[in-house]
């Protein structure tokens, strides 16, 4: 039961949304935040029950034309896949009810976002938006939305609703420092994203998929590939701007291993042999990114 519910919610490739958190509570104490625990506690729980909630959806819609077995009989399976939402939702409900509108309108997108991705007449899967979509809800939405909650109100947009008017103010410099600071998962998570939909494009174009890489043929690999540069660039910027700690350029380092899987990947797109490259990538740049991160805050103390 327990296998086969870890299978259904594929919690391998949770990594996408708890690296992102990581990553955000690390730059939130090299900056000398003091961390909401309760608020970022209940983030953390509706974000995760989400993430795994979606994978649920994607997984209970494919089986229906992928041929794949699904893991519990279908009733049972939209049952998992109901009370994981219903307690993700409580989560996000309380967490907007102790802060304000602006998250749940931010969690609110997150949400229908996630369930129309898979679910739908025209699902997002099904579309070629896939990467940009997992990219900015799992690499932008995820450090926003911690870094809103925990830095003092107004760090980073106010708004107002007086006399039947709203009007929004963004700070620009705050919110180009979180753009840049999301930068490295978003690119990361989006070329997860990538390399699946290039290794499946002739079977998801038979199921009428039609993804990015199917639009664009052989230059998905020069994007593949251009994503990582780019991520590696905007750790650079922020260390040049000051906006992050100078060990970070250490992060260069990982360019190595890095590039020999790009490599890899260029010469053999296959699911089952080179998909794994584009996980394996995440997780070198992104545990690299959280811990040079925190290593900053560290040695700032010292």
């Amino acid at each position: 039961m327990v296998k086969r519910f870890l299978s259904f919610i594929e919690i391998k490739t949770k990594i996408t949304s708890v690296f992102a958190f990581l990553m955000t509570a690390a730059y939130l104490y090299y900056i000398g935040q003091k961390i909401d625990l309760v608020k970022t506690a209940v983030f953390f729980a509706s974000m995760f029950l989400f993430d795994l909630t979606t994978t649920a959806i994607n997984n209970y819609v494919d089986t229906k034309t992928n041929n794949q077995v699904l893991q519990f009989k279908r009733r049972a399976a939209l049952t998992v896949i109901l009370v994981m939402f219903a307690a993700a939702a409580s989560f996000g409900v309380y967490l907007a009810l102790i802060t304000d509108v602006v998250v749940l309108l931010l969690g609110g997108l997150c949400f229908l976002c996630g369930v129309f991705y898979s679910f739908g007449p025209v699902s997002i899967s099904r579309l070629p938006l896939g990467e940009v979509m997992s990219g900015l809800f799992y690499g932008f939405f995820i450090p926003f939305i911690l870094l809103y909650i925990n830095m003092p109100r107004g760090t980073y947009l106010l708004y107002s609703a007086t006399g039947g008017e709203v009007s929004l103010t963004f700070k620009v410099l705050p919110i180009i420092t979180v753009i840049l600071l999301s930068a490295a998962p978003f690119c990361a998570t989006a070329n997860i994203m990538l390399a699946n939909n290039i290794c499946d494009v002739e079977r998801d174009a038979a199921v009428k998929r039609h993804t990015l890489p199917y639009y664009i043929g052989g230059k998905a690999l020069y994007l593949f590939a251009g994503l990582y540069y780019l991520a590696y660039i905007s750790v650079v910027l922020m260390v040049a701007l000051d906006m992050l700690p100078q060990i970070c350029i250490l992060i260069l380092v990982t360019l190595v291993p890095v590039q020999r899987n790009i490599n890899i990947f260029l010469k053999k797109q296959d699911k089952s042999t080179t998909f794994i490259t584009a996980v394996m990538n995440y997780v070198i740049i992104m545990a690299a990114d959280c811990l040079l991160i925190a290593a900053g805050g560290l040695l700032k103390r010292l």
